[in-house]
């Protein structure tokens, strides 16, 4: 791993406590879905490039007074109908992969009611990609240089990261050579699934201007989702038994020795460019629990969390290897969260199981609430408040976020139709 014109010590920062940086208060930001059809109703104003003001649609009753009530509500930035997904990504999800990049961990969710544009901003869509993609390629191309071999850094099963030598690290990868079936050559070379080849974006390439050039970088993804208040892990390679079915596994989440959460026994796959990582999201998307609601027909009944892990570790004095010291290695996450959508279930006509998937969806959704209000109130006031991050899975699972470590951003999305 010679790099030319490195010679010099490297810096052996050691692992970043996140709790020393600077505490970043929640952002809330809004994007308002553009309409259908230019017939429809409005019932959402932008009046100001952080408030929107909400009418009430033709043919809703007036209150005793004979009056409609107009609510306005305030965010970071509202986005109206002609904001890009390029513009979105540069205010919102750019200053997270900076922060990854720097040993700073992030938060990213996508919240709104069914049919609001969640999954069109976090995943996008042909020719258009949403946050997560993008969120890939820039920091694809910031390490892309320098990144390690595969199997150099490999997950301790305990929300850690170890180093493996050389001739470890060598022996994996013959070993996964062997096992697949059909040789990587020009010709045999997989292309990129059809479905999402084009969300991944040919503009301009973005990246961070400011990597550590005397570091060596590692990318892990995972993917699960929380459905019902239980954890199921997408990536998991589970034998199908086509007599006797088995249902998957539910997940349990643990502290490791940093007090971080994580979920046990979660597949983490390492990955080397945008593709490769956009390929496995995919993998996990196809698995996520979609039901038809008479809301959407595409309704996800599930919260998915996909994890972006970055590893880093110091190279030795000649540039040459990692040093083999794990207490030298920094891991960073960006976890990228795509919400269920809150539905009334007057309006969906729910019923069984339906029903109760909609009470779990609603509960959780008034816990992350309620997490975040209490979180932003801690950091504006400097009051400490206790939070109630352990009534939901999804909340639990982001317990340090809400400790005020690492940086949380929402984005609400608005669908305007009355």
């Amino acid at each position: 791993m010679q790099r030319p014109g490195k010679g010099k010590a490297p810096r052996r920062p050691g692992p970043k406590k996140a709790s020393s940086i600077e505490k970043d208060p929640v952002g809330v930001y809004c994007r308002i879905r553009p309409l259908g059809a230019e017939d429809e109703e409005c019932c959402v104003e932008m009046i100001s490039s952080s408030t929107i003001q909400l009418h009430a649609p033709d043919g809703l009753k007036a209150n005793r007074n004979g009056e409609y009530k107009e609510t306005q509500y305030s965010f970071k930035k509202v986005f109206g109908i002609q904001t890009t997904q390029m513009e979105l990504f540069e205010d919102v999800a750019r200053p997270l992969v900076e922060d990854l990049v720097h040993c700073k961990n992030g938060l990213l969710f996508t919240y709104g009611v069914t049919g609001s544009g969640k999954t069109f901003t976090m995943t996008g869509s042909p020719g258009e990609g949403g946050l997560l993609p993008r969120s890939l390629d820039m920091l694809f191309n910031s390490i892309g240089p320098f990144q390690a071999k595969r199997f150099v850094f490999k997950p301790d099963d305990k929300n850690g990261m170890e180093i493996q030598n050389q001739v470890d690290a060598l022996l994996e990868r013959q070993k996964r050579d062997s096992q697949q079936s059909v040789p990587k050559t020009p010709s045999s070379r997989q292309k990129a699934d059809p479905e999402f080849a084009d969300m991944i974006s040919s503009e301009e390439a973005c990246k961070s201007e400011n990597v550590d050039e005397d570091c060596c970088y590692s990318v892990f993804v995972s993917y699960i989702e929380v459905y019902n208040n239980y954890i199921y892990d997408l990536l998991e390679d589970a034998p199908i038994d086509p007599i006797r079915p088995k249902p998957p596994q539910s997940k349990i989440l643990r502290e490791d020795q940093n007090h971080n959460m994580y979920v046990a026994g979660c597949t983490e796959v390492e990955v080397k460019s945008t593709e490769e990582a956009f390929e496995v999201f995919w993998k996990g998307q196809k698995k996520r629990r979609i039901a038809n609601t008479q809301l959407n027909r595409e309704s996800s009944r599930s919260h998915s969390v996909f994890t972006v892990k970055l590893a880093q570790a110091p190279l030795d004095a000649d540039g040459d290897h990692i040093l083999q010291d794990k207490n030298q290695v920094n891991v960073s996450q960006l976890c990228l969260v795509d919400l269920a959508g809150s539905e009334r279930t007057s309006r969906t006509r729910a019923e069984g199981s339906r029903l109760r998937e909609a009470g779990n969806i609603n509960q959780s959704l008034m816990t992350l609430r309620t997490c975040m209000e209490v979180l932003r109130e801690n950091q504006m006031c400097g009051t400490n408040k206790m939070v109630p991050y352990r009534d939901s899975k999804v909340t639990h699972l982001f317990k340090n976020y809400f400790d005020g470590e690492g940086k949380v951003r929402m984005i609400v999305c608005c669908q305007p139709k009355g």
